[in-house]
């Protein structure tokens, strides 16, 4: 072969492998982005800070008013000396001081500190965000962080749109409606009822309506279940995402949507933007504008009546606290940890256990779960099912470490 076809050949082989390494560096890239927004913050650099979706002033947006200041943040270390690892998980939380709702001598607060799971709790994480929360730079602090635990999935102004509709004191605190309930034993009490399927046959429902408030979640079927799980519902905690699927799943087993009552508040967990968006349409009593669930109309899910008042939204940062504190899955050190975060009874569980002075759980799982179905509404056994984003088994220990602890009393049959 002569010398000059040897040399076009060797520049031909170079160009290929160049194109393939590069190819190969899109496709990876691609990749990486694509497993990012199914809810890491970190899984590429170029999600912080997106230069897409600036931060507009609030002076420059036409017919808005200048915003509260930013919250307080701290960041807050364990006993080590040491913020939470690793430093993507985000171990900041804004921080805010709110006088108790009441003077209970032996509430959950007196006791934890005297407890051995103190170092988990941290007081001043707000529970609920609402208009207050909404500033520049709140969502600049905010947005490395998508899914449940930030605002990355959101633009500013659709969340501004939403928040601002939560306008009410009210929508700032879990037990809003406190000074309407008070009796002698000045200590507010929760029930929070899960799903599971220990609660069939328990008889169990007249001791949880006895409660001053009652918390349920996502499939959360009454009708015809009464004597085992009760009839009342003050709170009830869902995505827009586990509302849907709840809806597709269970709708032989007899579940038509939330429950709807005077007293029952709907507590968003707002994984996706869609949560955003169902919430400004419930608050307005309005189609949905846009996203995959565009044209549903609210009132089907929350009832007539439904009112922004009525409407919750859990912080970003509670969520975060949860995961990082209470519930630190070692799913956190593999390729899933995007989309791993406390399943959505954890939430309401410990969203009550940082809101009421005495919380009981019932149908949550215990270590006897093999015996029972997953839910108690199930016309044959079915086994509890595990998925990469909970992790049951470490909720179950932490059920049974803060029930020994005399922080909840969870209910186990013998």
């Amino acid at each position: 072969m002569s010398a000059p076809r040897r040399l076009a050949l060797a520049a031909i082989t170079a160009a290929s492998v160049l194109c393939v390494y590069f190819l190969s560096g899109n496709l990876e890239t691609s990749l990486a982005l694509s497993w990012a927004h199914l809810g890491s913050p970190w899984s590429d650099p170029r999600l912080h800070g997106n230069r897409s979706n600036p931060v507009p002033s609030p002076a420059a947006r036409p017919g808005t008013t200048t915003p509260p200041p930013a919250a307080n943040v701290t960041r807050h270390k364990k006993n080590s000396g040491k913020p939470t690892e690793p430093p993507f998980i985000g171990d900041a939380y804004a921080s805010e001081n709110v006088a108790p709702q009441t003077d209970c001598p032996d509430g959950i607060g007196s006791r934890v500190a005297k407890s051995d799971v103190s170092e988990l709790f941290l007081k001043s994480v707000p529970v609920l965000q609402w208009s207050k929360h909404v500033t520049a730079a709140e969502y600049r602090r905010l947005r490395p962080y998508v899914g449940a635990n930030g605002w990355g999935s959101l633009t500013y102004q659709m969340l501004s749109d939403t928040l601002s509709l939560l306008n009410s004191s009210a929508n700032g605190i879990v037990l809003d409606d406190w000074a309407t309930r008070r009796d002698p034993s000045r200590c507010t009490r929760c029930a929070v009822v899960g799903n599971g399927g220990i609660l069939k046959g328990s008889k169990m429902g007249k001791e949880i309506d006895q409660h001053h408030y009652v918390f349920r979640t996502n499939g959360a079927i009454l009708a015809g279940f009464e004597e085992d799980v009760g009839v009342r519902t003050t709170h009830y905690t869902f995505s827009t995402n586990t509302l849907m699927n709840s809806m597709m799943n269970y709708a032989s087993a007899g579940y038509r949507g939330p429950p709807q009552s005077q007293e029952t508040r709907y507590v968003f967990l707002p994984d996706h933007d869609r949560d955003y968006l169902l919430m400004k349409a419930a608050a307005q009593r309005t189609l949905v504008e846009q996203g995959r669930d565009r044209g549903k109309d609210p009132t089907t899910y929350f009832g007539k009546d439904v009112t922004a008042a009525k409407l919750k939204m859990y912080h970003p940062d509670f969520i975060r606290y949860l995961r990082n504190r209470f519930l630190p899955s070692k799913t956190l050190k593999t390729k899933y940890k995007s989309i791993y975060r406390p399943s959505t009874g954890a939430v309401m569980l410990l969203a009550a256990l940082h809101s009421c002075d005495r919380v009981s759980a019932y149908g949550f799982m215990t270590p006897q779960y093999k015996k029972y179905s997953d839910h108690y509404y199930d016309t044959k056994y079915h086994p509890v099912g595990f998925f990469v984003n909970h992790d049951l088994m470490l909720e179950m220990n932490l059920w049974q470490r803060l029930h020994r602890a005399g922080l909840i009393a969870l209910y186990m049959r013998s």
